[in-house]
């Protein structure tokens, strides 16, 4: 073999290489990227609630912090319980352990950071603030998207009115009151 085809066929090799190397580099850092991706849609999927996986990866993409998903989450169980205009200490109890059942505590909304807000009623404009975000994201989703994102966000505050006022067909002036605070939510979602 001539010393030139010998000089050719190493760097060939080191060409050959690199190039494997520089691919071994990409694919390592595309797994690495989707275990992320995977441990982030559990992560969001526990703050709230959405266990719906073409919407936490749509919200991923969007770069949705979780700190706002996790107020998008609390914000429907809030308004909710004070949709009579008062709560007192059995319904709070009752959201509570709603919220605990369902696996809001343990994730970034502890109890300290969601109970305040069933003591003293929000603020003016927050539910309003909510439903202007969501319309906005909404508008970011097809269809099945916004309604598997409504089921998701809104199981939780059903499940309240639920527990709070009994099955439908034996509710009072109050739980219509609930109801009709869902209702509002839901329209949040309408294109």
């Amino acid at each position: 073999m001539p010393e030139d085809d010998h000089f050719l066929h190493s760097r060939g090799r080191a060409l050959e290489d690199l190039f494997f190397f520089k691919q071994d580099i990409i694919l390592t850092e595309k797994k690495r990227q989707i275990r992320k991706m995977e441990r982030n849609l559990k992560i969001l999927s526990g703050i709230s609630g959405i266990t719906n996986e073409e919407i936490l990866r749509k919200l991923t993409e969007l770069d949705i912090r979780v700190e706002v998903l996790a107020i998008l989450s609390i914000v429907p169980l809030i308004e909710v319980a004070w949709a009579d205009g008062k709560i007192d200490d059995h319904q709070r109890e009752a959201v509570l352990k709603i919220a605990e059942s369902l696996g809001i505590f343990g994730t970034p909304i502890d109890r300290g950071l969601f109970e305040p807000w069933l003591r003293n009623k929000p603020p003016k404009g927050m539910v309003e603030s909510w439903i202007f975000y969501m319309q906005g994201l909404c508008q970011l989703l097809d269809e099945s998207q916004r309604r598997a994102l409504k089921s998701d966000l809104l199981h939780r505050a059903r499940r309240v009115v639920e527990a709070e006022c009994g099955p439908a067909g034996t509710r009072s002036k109050i739980s219509r009151r609930k109801e009709d605070a869902l209702l509002r939510l839901e329209r949040a979602f309408e294109p």
